[in-house]
């Protein structure tokens, strides 16, 4: 057992390099999960039982060194960022922010950066302040950066209420260059930069084009989904609120249907207020996923430059309850789309909250492409009048299959959407919505958070990692205070139920501000992070934080980390790395650190670690046992013999636990009148 008392102060670098693991571990008991949370900037522990006590600690910075965290802040006080894009293939990391595009090295984000400078002219700035606008508005906010070509990127910034697009070439050494700017022409000098930052895009590299989903007016009042390109436009109708009705737009994919790239489709995440009798005085709000055919180009006669493929569900993210009324998670907060080989059966998840004003939480919810293409696959929903409710659709449906691409997998000979019959035009503007919802794998959310302690998540992202006993997927998880979540989750089909472990809480900037972007780089193992106030980089795993032991490191149950016989190191699936040792102890799933680790214990070193404390009588003293393993269980005893009745001869052995996401620490009162111990104490490895 490790005993400690006092109030410190870290001011030499030796120190701070030996104790940085010291204080980045919090427990919980009884076999539930939790984390560590590294506190890159600071460790504030609030200290509470009879007394209170603020235990602040600057750490120094070589501790951000120890955790391989860097952190690009750019020039000024605040960089702003509106969005990124990684470019694995040049090995660059681009950050959209206010009048300025940079250029990351992915090696190390703060070393080596360029910049192209892409302010609004002064007589844009002019213009945007003689319509009544604030000059910090009327600045070029690039937010939309996508990968055009092997050589170019497509950047697109609010251009002070004057929407523009350019591409940027790239050099091979990260230089970037504009090559040529174009104008938004169907919605410039309309988007306004707070409608502008409801905005969700994705490129088509087959047909060129941006698909964008966007309000194209001041107010607010006209939303679009668009595809933008050199020769033309499409989008939805306008004051159609069957298609969309004051949605919030999240995130947009191209997928693929099959090998026939002309049956490509565009699937776009949003919430809605719910249509009428859909909800209650239509104020119910619901997540939807639209699709439209990339390569739709409207009618001949009817929905002449409007989407004549347009169709949206609703995604269901749920728990059931005990007296069997569900309660659901219907603001979807972020999206993320984890390819796989597979291109035509990526997995999406979905970060969603509640809109109950009784509680807030927060769940994570999985879906299959199977089951959202047997949603758009089944039946229409129809209702007679806007008071009715939906009803699957009985009728006939025309040929071909309204929301269905013109291309040869689908047959008919249509060369393009502009043949369809006036029909299938018809139908499709009057059942947009399909009758059957998409529901999530297991039909269940995969991560629950119902007490978030006021915190918002506001961002996710995805890593699928083998370990020695199957796949994982790890979710990484943005606070709005700087954190971000690093859990898996374990499904039991015998029980069907989920386990959640909550790996690491990492804080990644110095201030507390929303996490706006994820990205996950795979290849170099590593995890960008961006805010309004600079982009980090984080390793995915950091396993020689989890000590130098077999035990700590099995029972972190960490996916990335594995014992190897010496240390706590990244697992490598045999043949994928030659150097790996064979020797390789790793539980994900159980966590058996008692069978794994049976017989590596080293002589001499099974019994506690004892440490002096001294007090003051009637007084409070601070005790700490901080273990390296994650999924520990701390036990506290007091052992005392028939002659020791000295204050400074008591042994504790009081049993204390305390809880990952709590800055609570246990404060003992020592005192010469203390409880008996108890008639059994447990083995000496785990006093």
């Amino acid at each position: 057992m490790v005993l400690h008392t006092a109030v410190f102060q870290l001011t030499d670098t030796g120190v701070c390099q030996t104790l940085i693991g010291f204080f980045c571990g919090f427990v919980q008991c009884y076999g539930r999960t939790f984390g560590r949370r590294l506190n890159i900037a600071s460790v504030s522990l609030s200290l509470s039982l009879s007394l209170s006590l603020s235990l602040s600690l600057s750490l120094c910075t070589e501790l951000w060194e120890l955790n391989r965290t860097w952190v690009f802040q750019g020039p000024g006080p605040s960089l702003q960022t509106q969005t990124m894009m990684l470019d694995e293939a040049h090995e660059r990391l681009y950050v959209g922010a206010k009048n300025t595009l940079y250029s990351l090295s992915l090696e190390r984000v703060n070393h080596q950066h360029r910049e192209i400078d892409w302010a609004s002219s002064e007589s844009q700035v002019e213009d945007c302040m003689m319509k009544g606008k604030e000059k910090p508005e009327c600045a070029n906010y690039i937010k939309v950066l996508q990968q055009f070509n092997t050589t170019h990127l497509l950047a697109c910034g609010t251009g002070a209420f004057n929407p523009l697009c350019a591409t940027i070439r790239v050099g091979h050494a990260g230089q970037v260059s504009r090559d040529g700017i174009f104008f938004l022409v169907v919605i410039a000098n309309k988007v306004d930069m707070r409608t502008y930052r409801r905005t969700c895009c994705c490129f088509g590299s087959v047909s060129s084009s941006l698909y964008i989903g966007l309000y194209t007016d001041y107010w607010e009042n006209d939303a679009a989904l668009c595809r933008l390109n050199n020769q033309s436009y499409t989008r939805t109708e306008r004051d159609n609120r069957q298609q969309l009705n004051e949605p919030k737009f999240i995130g947009s994919v191209v997928i693929p249907d099959n090998d026939d790239r002309d049956d490509d489709k565009v699937y776009f995440f949003f919430t809605e207020r719910g249509m009428d009798a859909e909800g209650v005085n239509n104020k119910a709000v619901y997540t939807r996923v639209g699709r439209v055919c990339a390569n739709d180009q409207g009618g001949q006669r009817m929905l002449v430059n409007r989407w004549s493929s347009f169709l949206k569900t609703r995604l269901i993210c749920s728990v059931a309850g005990p007296n069997g009324i569900d309660t659901h998670f219907d603001e979807l907060e972020d999206v993320f789309v984890l390819k796989n080989k597979d291109e035509k059966n990526p997995e999406i998840f979905g970060l969603f909250s509640t809109t109950s004003a009784v509680f807030q939480g927060y769940a994570v919810c999985v879906y299959h492409m199977d089951v959202v293409r047997a949603a758009f696959n089944g039946q229409f929903a129809h209702r007679e009048r806007p008071e009715h409710h939906w009803t699957p659709y009985k009728g006939r449906v025309p040929y071909p299959r309204p929301g269905s691409c013109a291309s040869k997998v689908n047959g008919g000979g249509f060369s393009g959407s502009k043949e369809f019959p006036d029909e299938v035009m018809r139908f499709v503007r009057s059942h947009p919505v399909m009758s059957s919802p998409v529901l999530p794998l297991h039909k269940k959310p995969v991560l629950l958070q119902t007490e978030p302690g006021g915190r918002r998540l506001t961002q996710i992202a995805v890593d699928r990692v083998q370990a020695q006993d199957g796949h994982y997927h790890v979710l990484y998880i943005g606070r709005d205070d700087s954190v971000v979540l690093k859990v898996i989750s374990i499904y039991n089909k015998d029980t069907d139920t989920i386990e959640e472990v909550l790996l690491e809480e990492l804080q990644v900037f110095k201030v507390p501000v929303p996490i706006t972007e994820i990205i996950i780089s795979a290849k170099r193992q590593q995890l960008y992070v961006g805010s309004e106030v600079g982009v980090a980089q984080v390793r995915l795993h950091q396993c020689e934080l989890y000590g130098s032991e077999c035990a700590d490191c099995c029972l972190a149950r960490d996916p990335y980390c594995a014992w190897d016989g010496l240390t706590c190191s990244r697992y490598y699936p045999v043949g994928v790395y030659t150097k790996s040792r064979r020797f390789r102890r790793q539980d994900v799933r159980h966590g058996n650190a008692v069978q794994l680790c049976n017989g590596l214990q080293i002589d001499g070193q099974s019994g506690a670690e004892e440490r002096q404390v001294y007090g003051v009588e009637n007084n409070s003293t601070l005790l700490e046992c901080t273990p390296r393993s994650l999924q520990a269980r701390v036990l506290w005893y007091i052992q005392r013999g028939p002659d020791r009745e000295k204050v400074r001869q008591t042994y504790i052995y009081t049993v204390y636990t305390y809880t990952p996401l709590s800055s609570f620490l246990p404060y003992f009162s020592i005192s010469p009148y203390l409880p008996s111990p108890p008639s059994s104490l447990p083995p000496p490895g785990q006093r």
